[in-house]
């Protein structure tokens, strides 16, 4: 029996790395998004001293949509995010690449 071993003591073997599927990297890039923009939606809340109902009434939605929406559970549309920039007085701003993402919103000057 040949015991021999592939890589010299001490050294091991670099873990094997299995690239995922297009449709689980999709999804994955979905998720990150969510979460990203899960965050900017709460960090811009809290910063007006708004409540999940209060933000809700100023966007037309129900408070368990703005739950939902800051727990990363749905995914925005277009005009969901046109909304939310509205209710929270900014303008959204988002910068993408194949590793990342960043989802702010800012404060609208005063007219």
């Amino acid at each position: 029996m040949n015991h021999a071993r592939a890589n010299p003591p001490g050294e091991t073997s670099p873990p094997k790395r299995y690239a995922p599927s297009p449709k689980g990297a999709a999804k994955v890039a979905r998720f990150r998004l969510s979460v990203s923009f899960a965050k900017a939606v709460l960090d811009r809340r809290t910063e007006l001293g708004l409540s999940q109902a209060e933000l809700a009434e100023r966007a037309g939605l129900s408070q368990a949509k703005i739950a939902r929406i800051e727990s990363a559970a749905t995914f925005p549309t277009l005009p969901l995010l046109r909304r939310l920039a509205v209710a929270l007085n900014a303008s959204l701003y988002v910068a993408m690449d194949a590793e990342t993402e960043q989802i702010t919103f800012r404060a609208t000057p005063a007219a």
